[in-house]
């Protein structure tokens, strides 16, 4: 559980896109209907069809990268933008990542402020339900969530998912940001290497799906290649928590309740929340589902 609860906590959205003037506007506004959001940022990696145009006109900040550097650099620039806007006199808004292609299921991803504003942990990631359509074998993902528990003991559900919500705090503990598709497990192994809490959330987001087709393929491969950059570059630092550390964390965890795998100190009485309960949109503990690759 983190310590800090932020009971008037503001909230930044960051939404990298590319190439998504089909769908931006919509995710943009879904985006601003979450409760305590009062930022949305879009970054245009490189689009040429128009997408920085459509999501000013659904009401967001935009800031265009002139060519594509990546989805990382996107997160990060939009995260700087962040940063300057929030206000000297106040704390730092919580950064709400959302993939640009969700429309209007975005707004799904309002389940995902509340266990870090709680204080319950500092990072939230959304899982999605299973998606018909989905190509694929499960190869990218099975790569993730083995990374991921080899360096911290955790077995995420949705290792690859892209809608995080996560403290400043938090998210200075991963800069600079894993290159490519290895931004999310590289974001998730720093986030607990550095003895932060995370938690996964059920949401009912829907993405674009990638098929079986040349293109589908193509993009699971990169998605390989980038994931595994990103935990090769950790392990060639020895960046992970010693087995010892997290070992008891890693026998007791368990889905959608907070996971931390360096051990924290005991926390005073009146400190210590209901943070073991699941979060879930209806109160209850949703079952377990396979995330499909995007």
């Amino acid at each position: 559980m983190s310590s800090n609860k932020r009971p008037d906590q503001r909230v930044a959205v960051v939404i990298p896109a590319k190439d998504e003037a089909e769908r931006i506007a919509t995710t943009v506004r879904a985006c601003r209907s979450i409760p305590r959001v009062d930022l949305v940022i879009v970054v245009d990696d490189g689009s040429t069809d128009g997408t920085q145009d459509h999501a000013r006109a659904a009401g967001a900040v935009t800031v265009r990268h002139s060519v594509s550097r990546g989805k990382a650099s996107a997160m990060e620039t939009g995260a700087s933008v962040v940063g300057m806007r929030d206000y000297s006199d106040g704390p730092a808004r919580l950064l709400l990542f959302i993939d640009a292609d969700l429309g209007d299921s975005a707004a799904s991803c309002a389940e995902l402020v509340p266990p870090v504003v709680d204080g319950v942990a500092d990072m939230s990631i959304a899982v999605p339900p299973k998606q018909s359509g989905a190509g694929g074998r499960g190869r990218v993902v099975r790569a993730a969530r083995r990374a991921i528990s080899l360096a911290t003991g955790w077995l995420p559900v949705a290792p690859l998912s892209g809608q995080r919500c996560l403290s400043r705090e938090a998210y200075e503990k991963a800069v600079p940001l894993a290159d490519g598709w290895g931004v999310e497990v590289g974001l998730t192994i720093d986030v607990l290497v550095a003895g932060l809490a995370v938690i996964e959330v059920p949401c009912d987001i829907t993405h674009r799906v990638t098929g079986n087709d040349r293109a589908g393929t193509m993009h699971r491969a990169s998605q390989y290649k980038d994931v595994l950059r990103a935990v090769t570059r950790r392990k060639l630092r020895r960046h992970r928590v010693p087995r010892a550390s997290f070992e008891k964390a890693a026998a007791e965890q368990d889905h959608f309740f907070t996971y931390r795998a360096v051990p924290q100190p005991p926390k005073a009485d009146d400190d210590v929340e209901a943070a073991d309960k699941p979060h879930d949109a209806d109160g209850s503990q949703a079952a377990a589902s396979e995330t499909a690759e995007r």
